[in-house]
């Protein structure tokens, strides 16, 4: 399958931090002209989350959902140099090299998974895709889903998924889960058409896709003390933990289903 590398950017300025994000993402300016939201790898969780925020961003795209387009982007010596705050200044310090942004969505804002209409089908993949990858960070709390030109749902902030990399429990069991935290939810109570969620998932991401995908990781992003193996079986463990959860989907979309009837 063909599928590229995403663009590779320089950040020129940092515009600010935004604090509402437990990692101290930040809007910021690439050499492109554009604008992004940064996650940088020297918080809480390191390069862990900016593997998952690719993974899971990219998944999300095959299936069809909206996803801004994610970038790698450089953090030099200079960026930032004139930030006041010794916390962020500290953060950037530890995150020198390679970032990842997601493209910022001027003037979107955050969906309502309530106020705001999300049709069945998208709802049902939104679920699907979160059992999949196992994301614990789609709550009403906090949705990670923003309302764009009005209509359409826009998916963000993928970097809480596949938490079996936290601890590297054995990842054939972690494959297995039926992930009970889907029952939190935010678009759960939209989630009427999730068969049909899980036979379009089943067939979007089969084949190599999964294989070339977890390819794109590069290894700047697994290696350290986080991570035990070389980056090529690093590699290799998230493809094979990814298509083993594909071929027993049926798991997760069971519990899934029995979430949205006692919801109901």
């Amino acid at each position: 399958m063909d599928m590229q590398q995403p663009r590779h950017q320089k950040l020129t300025r940092y515009i600010v931090p935004l604090r509402e994000g437990g990692s101290l993402p930040a809007l910021a300016e690439a050499d492109d002209g554009f604008k992004y939201v940064v996650k940088f790898r020297g918080a809480g969780h390191g390069t862990k989350a900016l593997v998952a925020e690719l993974l899971g961003g990219e998944i999300a795209r095959r299936l069809g959902l909206n996803v801004p387009e994610l970038v790698w982007l450089d953090v030099d010596s200079r960026f930032g140099s004139t930030e006041p705050d010794e916390e962020i200044q500290d953060l950037l310090k530890a995150s020198r090299g390679l970032n990842i942004g997601l493209h910022f969505l001027e003037g979107a804002i955050t969906l309502d998974p309530y106020a705001n209409d999300v049709d069945p089908l998208t709802a049902s993949k939104i679920v699907w895709l979160d059992a999949f990858i196992t994301n614990v960070d789609r709550t009403v709390k906090n949705t990670n889903l923003l309302r764009w030109h009005s209509t359409e749902t826009w998916l963000i902030d993928h970097g809480a998924s596949f938490y079996f990399h936290h601890s590297w429990t054995p990842w054939e069991k972690a494959a297995l889960t039926p992930f009970a935290y889907i029952r939190d939810h935010a678009l759960l109570h939209k989630a009427s058409r999730l068969d049909e969620a899980d036979m379009l998932g089943r067939q979007m991401l089969g084949g190599d896709f999964l294989t070339t995908l977890t390819g794109l990781l590069p290894d700047d992003l697994l290696t350290g003390d986080n991570f035990p193996d070389s980056p090529d079986d690093t590699r290799k463990t998230y493809a094979a933990f990814l298509e083993k959860r594909l071929e027993n989907s049926e798991i997760f979309l069971t519990e899934s289903k029995n979430a949205r009837r006692k919801l109901i």
